[in-house]
């Protein structure tokens, strides 16, 4: 028999999307895969109502329709703080998940070494591992998620191609500080590297904390690919709409990438987008408002469950504690509790490089009536 690449032996289908295939099997409220259950804003689904007829149907330009490129470098200009070129700082792509994978082909060659904060969202091993180069992992401590500066320093030591920032953090929460960020940016200036962002959680972040785009620091935009989508901010994860914001020089080589790995985003529903990128910052601001009720109500039921967590700084997810629970397997405990006390999460082995089996990870991006029910259930844990 011939066989298949010996680079997919490096990672596992997503365990996430596992959980919920589970979910739907068994009926269970899926807390694992983060998706919400409301709608979009009312005027971004007008706007779509509207294409459906008028179109565009076509190709878009392959690296973003110009309308949806302009609107978006002037939401993100005012945001990031530094000016962006639609024309020249822009590559529009399928969901975030490409935008990870053009920054990785773009930046990194076979064999080239890339930093990998641990725990991660489960993408980025395997997009390094898809791009041939080498993950090196950086420990993020519980139950702060911190980082040992000095170990930090021991691998950039290895001389690394790259190193992927998740910024708010998928599982953990964390939204770094303007100080770490500033040692990462240090570093990265120090051992000429490159600093690859995953930034779809930008306006999602619980006061008194602040998202800083470390592509703002003095020195930081001509080495940093900034890559987000529209998915969490809108709720419109089923949209596909990315992006990639860097220098010229980067952007001309992530358009190649771009262009031959899936040609374009979906034309129509960039045109419907414009209108949600030009919202007034009232609906950021609201957006923080109910994420934080939503934060509020789900946490309130782990303490009632007895369950211990990280209180997250950002993003939608809350990594809990479940050493006490009697489990000795995360993934084990998940599946059981799909069946018998019908919540959905994530095994948090899947998001850790060491062996972790006593945390899972669950999502708040429902309604509230949701997380009432879910937490409900949850109390059947005790």
């Amino acid at each position: 028999m011939l066989s298949t690449s010996k680079r997919l032996k490096g990672f596992t289908e997503s365990v996430i999307r596992g959980m919920t295939r589970l979910s739907n099997k068994y009926g269970a409220i899926n807390l694992s895969q983060g998706f919400p259950d409301f709608d979009p804003p009312r005027q971004l689904l007008d706007a779509l109502k509207e294409c459906v007829y008028k179109g565009p149907h076509q190709y878009a330009v392959t690296w973003g329709a110009p309308r949806f490129r302009k609107a978006l470098a002037k939401k993100q200009s005012r945001f990031m703080g530094i000016p962006i070129d639609p024309d020249e700082n822009i590559v529009v792509t399928c969901g975030s998940t490409e935008a990870m994978m053009v920054a990785m082909m773009t930046t990194c060659n076979p064999g080239d070494k890339v930093i990998i904060f641990s725990p991660f969202y489960e993408n980025y091993g395997a997009d390094t591992i898809l791009s041939g180069a080498v993950p090196v992992y950086v420990e993020l401590r519980p139950p702060d998620f911190s980082f040992d500066p000095d170990e930090l320093r021991r691998a950039f030591k290895q001389r690394p191609k790259a190193i992927v920032l998740c910024n708010p953090s998928n599982p953990s929460g964390k939204v770094f500080s303007r100080k770490e960020l500033g040692l990462i940016a240090k570093l990265a200036k120090e051992f000429d590297t490159f600093v690859i962002t995953d930034e779809v959680y930008e306006h999602i972040v619980f006061k008194p904390y602040v998202h800083t785009y470390i592509a703002s620091l003095p020195g930081m935009f001509e080495r940093t690919i900034s890559c987000s989508s529209l998915s969490k901010t809108y709720s419109i994860t089923g949209w596909r709409l990315g992006y990639i914001i860097a220098s010229g020089r980067i952007i001309n080589e992530a358009r190649k990438v771009h262009d031959f790995l899936t040609v374009g985003a979906p034309a129509p529903l960039q045109e419907a987008a414009v209108t949600a990128l030009g919202l007034p910052n009232s609906y950021y601001l609201q957006l923080q408002k109910d994420y934080t009720r939503k934060r509020d109500v789900f946490l309130s039921y782990l303490g009632k469950a007895g369950l211990h967590y990280t209180t997250p700084q950002g993003a939608y997810y809350v990594m809990v504690d479940i050493s006490g629970m009697g489990h000795g397997d995360d993934v084990k405990f998940c599946e059981w509790m799909v069946k018998e006390i019908g919540v959905a999460a994530v095994p948090g082995s899947s998001f850790f490089k060491k062996s972790v089996k006593d945390m899972i990870r669950f999502h708040f991006a429902k309604k509230e009536e949701t997380l009432r029910s879910a937490g409900e259930r949850l109390l059947g844990l005790k």
